[in-house]
């Protein structure tokens, strides 16, 4: 059951994250790295953070539970539904009206004349919440019914959306091709929202919804300590579980006092790294979650433990083998993937430096997610919220110390050390003595040995990729 769960989310990203970086070799090959691709990535960085937080975390990972928990499922749902998908729709009606205000707090180091000229790009980009919000949710119901695939596969239509945006618009000056691309990631986030609907009624999930709105009126005890719950665990699990995403956002800030050129590196970069951890990490925890919320539910931390140290080994191989190859062939990647048209072979060198800091990250930001769900079905969000603001309050200080002798770089290695903090104190939270229970095993010494023989493979492939370039 584990094993089918994750090859079909990592099928799905692996699909999704193909034609995502379609849509970014496309992107540097029309755009490159300059003012207008900084300009889209700050527009785009906002209701991007708010995606990854809803879709990979908070939202979540506080709804399945109190899901599973409540006896007044239509009811809980349909709450949960109309009030915030009513906030964010008047949510972004205010980002609208002050739309040069947003996009100065997301690029604080922008002048007067590039902050005039984000601004609307920044309003149109962020109408994508309310559109992924509902994607969430839907997903969310599916989940509960152990159907992943829908979810893991529709991520694809919003880069299907922007590839079409690019090739249509690709002749056009760059501040055209910046409006295509921004109504694009709208098209398609209706365009998941529509594949979610069709998957819900095949379930018979919107008579759920259509049973809550006849008895919209009707509250009790029940509900209410319900949706107590769930506010209770979201408001925690809003820092506690999009650490990462924090991090990414705050890169984007500093960078903006950099070079031109700074922000589309770090994005480049940060593309990269999120592959594995969304293959791999993000997959396999999303199909485990709703398993051992239950198991945890009904008492049952034996088998709970033991799904746990299943999904520890499925990562302990594929992140550490994926730090390894992405960090001695950062350039490589680079090279091959973006160095084409406007995408200058420096614009390589300094995307490659920053891949290889941010890969350092690439296990402890996976493993943390990992033991994170413990704290997450056992309803500790505000623990793990602590955890994170611990995290948070690290990358900043590695972030002011590293900026200036290491530029951008540095800022993705202060997200890898921070990184490195989260894993720590989740670890202490779950119990050093039951992580080195799992740890203790023959599985640590053959990992151990494949890559020390990864190590001596990719030595000899780099030296052949040197002399064939």
């Amino acid at each position: 059951m584990l094993i089918k769960i994750f090859f079909t989310n990592s099928i799905g990203t692996l699909v999704s994250r193909i034609f995502g970086f379609i849509r970014d070799m496309l992107s540097a090959s029309i755009l490159g790295a300059n003012i207008y691709s900084d300009i889209f990535f700050v527009a785009f960085k906002f209701p991007n953070l708010f995606r990854r937080i809803f879709a990979e975390g908070a939202f979540t990972q506080s709804f399945i539970p109190s899901f599973i928990k409540t006896p007044r499922k239509a009811l809980f749902t349909y709450t949960i539904f109309t009030r915030f998908f009513l906030f964010l729709i008047f949510f972004s009606l205010i980002v609208t009206l002050f739309s040069e205000f947003f996009a100065k707090i997301i690029a604080f180091g922008f002048d007067k004349e590039t902050i005039t000229l984000s601004a609307p790009f920044v309003a149109i980009n962020f109408y994508y919440l309310p559109l992924i919000f509902c994607v969430t949710l839907f997903g969310s119901l599916l989940q509960y019914k152990h159907h992943f695939a829908v979810t893991a596969f529709s991520t694809a239509l919003l880069n299907i959306g922007m590839i079409g945006a690019l090739l249509f618009f690709q002749g056009y000056d760059k501040k055209t091709i910046v409006y295509a691309l921004s109504y694009g990631v709208l098209v398609g986030g209706i365009l998941q929202v529509i594949v979610h609907l069709i998957a819900l009624k095949k379930d018979n999930f919107c008579r759920l919804f259509t049973l809550a709105f006849r008895h919209r009126k009707k509250k009790d005890a029940l509900l209410k300590e319900s949706n107590k719950n769930f506010n209770r665990a979201f408001f925690h699990s809003i820092l506690g579980n999009s650490t990462p995403q924090i991090v990414s956002f705050v890169d984007t800030t500093l960078a903006s006092f950099l070079i031109s050129g700074s922000i589309s590196y770090l994005y480049y970069g940060n593309r990269i790294f999120q592959l594995p951890l969304a293959l791999f990490a993000i997959a396999l925890t999303t199909g485990i979650f709703p398993k051992m919320t239950r198991l945890l539910k009904a008492n049952n931390e034996i088998e709970a433990s033991k799904l746990l140290s299943q999904g520890f080994w499925i990562l302990a191989f594929l992140l550490t083998t994926s730090t390894l190859g992405g960090y001695m062939l950062s350039h490589e990647i680079v090279w091959l993937l973006f160095e084409h048209g406007s995408f200058s072979k420096e614009d390589t060198l300094n995307t490659g430096f920053i891949l290889a800091m941010y890969m350092i990250g690439l296990v402890p930001f996976g493993l943390a997610k990992l033991f994170s769900l413990w704290l997450y079905a056992r309803m500790r969000q505000k623990e793990a919220a602590v955890i994170a603001a611990y995290s948070l309050v690290a990358n900043l200080l590695f972030s002011l110390a590293l900026i200036k002798p290491m530029g951008a770089a540095g800022l993705a290695l202060a997200g890898s050390l921070a990184g490195c903090v989260l894993l720590f104190f989740t670890l202490r939270s779950f119990g050093f003595r039951a992580f080195f229970a799992i740890l203790y095993s023959k599985k640590l010494m053959i990992l151990l040995a494949l890559l020390l023989l990864e190590w001596v493979i990719l030595r000899y492939a780099k030296e052949l990729i040197h002399a064939y370039l």
